[in-house]
């Protein structure tokens, strides 16, 4: 169950609402697209939503899903674990606006500062957190299955001026 306030409408007549078992398939289907090499199995996803420290939520536009994102947060430190937009739908701020709400979430559930990973290769995502006051704190080396390393990055909510 989600504890933060959801934003009223997005771009383009889409809405951000909380991600349900209904939705799993079709963002199953859009995390093997986008992230062939490190796609989560089915069955994570469903751990996830039913888990009480996380809050998902779905970017849907005309009935289907086109973003989806989630958080985890226990005490003090938030993570994302998850952000993603279908590529014929990026640039019109539904990544913003998942990220927006995944600090507005973890705020409500008590933490105090964000971690992510990100792609070294994904500099749209990069420049996406950098934006929303991301710094790179560390980088774990060959992270992904197929090499490529994975930066750290970190945020403190207790001044987020950019949600």
């Amino acid at each position: 169950m989600l504890n933060a306030a959801l934003p009223g409408s997005l771009p383009d007549g889409a809405t951000l609402r909380e991600m349900t078992l209904a939705d799993v398939a079709a963002v199953h289907e859009a995390e093997m697209r986008l992230f062939p090499a490190d796609a989560w199995p089915l069955d994570m996803f469903l751990a996830e939503i039913a888990h009480p420290t996380r809050g998902y939520v779905v970017v849907e536009r005309g009935g289907e899903v086109i973003g989806y994102a989630g958080v985890m947060s226990v005490a003090e430190t938030a993570d994302v674990q998850t952000i993603a937009v279908l590529p014929a739908y990026e640039g019109r701020g539904y990544g913003r606006a998942m990220l927006a709400f995944l600090h507005a979430e973890a705020v409500a559930r008590g933490a105090e500062q964000v971690l992510l990973e990100v792609r070294a290769d994904n500099q749209r995502a990069q420049e996406l957190y950098l934006r929303f006051g991301y710094v790179h704190i560390h980088t774990r080396p060959a992270y992904y299955n197929d090499g490529v390393d994975a930066l750290i990055m970190q945020k403190e909510l207790k001044d987020d001026n950019h949600d």
